[in-house]
C-alpha cells in the first residue's frame, strides 16, 4: 500500500484579491473611507501595479488589482472583515456614504452580526463582529 504525503506548509491566508476598475479610486475607498494602509503601490511592467492594502496590524492584506480579460468588477467577494463593535462601523460607514446594508443582520448564535457593504465598483463584502 502506497502511503501519500497531502500536507502542505500554509500557515495562513496572506492574500485576498479584489478586481477593479480604478486603482487610485479604490486605495481612496480603502484607506479614506475604511481606515485601511497602504502596503504596497509597485509597478508591474510598464502599464500595472500591484496595489495591497489591509486593516492596520491585520496580516492578510487585500490586492486590488484591474480586472483579468473577461472578468469583471462588482462581484460578491465572499471576503469577511472583522471588527469588535458592529453597529459603530455600521454607522460610521453609512454616514461617510458608503453603500452598506440598510441594517445590521442579526441571525442569533452561532452566526455572528454583519453586514455588507459595496466599493465603488459594486465589489460587495461583509463586515463581521467576532465575539
Amino acid at each position: 500500500m502506497t502511503t501519500t504525503d497531502t500536507s502542505i506548509r500554509v500557515s495562513q491566508v496572506a492574500t485576498v484579491m479584489i478586481p477593479v476598475s480604478d486603482q487610485d479610486q479604490a486605495i481612496e475607498f480603502y484607506t479614506g473611507k475604511l481606515g485601511f494602509e497602504k502596503r504596497a503601490d509597485v509597478p508591474m511592467g510598464e502599464t500595472l501595479r500591484w496595489v495591497e492594502v489591509a486593516p492596520p496590524g491585520a496580516a492578510t492584506t487585500v490586492a486590488i488589482v484591474p480586472p483579468r480579460d473577461g472578468e469583471a468588477t462588482g462581484v460578491q467577494t465572499r471576503v469577511a472583515f472583522s471588527t469588535d463593535d458592529i453597529d459603530a462601523d455600521h454607522a460610521s460607514l453609512k454616514a461617510q456614504g458608503v453603500d452598506v446594508d440598510d441594517a445590521v443582520a442579526r441571525m442569533g448564535d452561532p452566526v455572528p452580526p454583519m453586514f455588507s457593504f459595496r466599493d465603488p465598483d459594486g465589489n460587495s463584502s461583509l463586515i463581521v463582529q467576532r465575539s
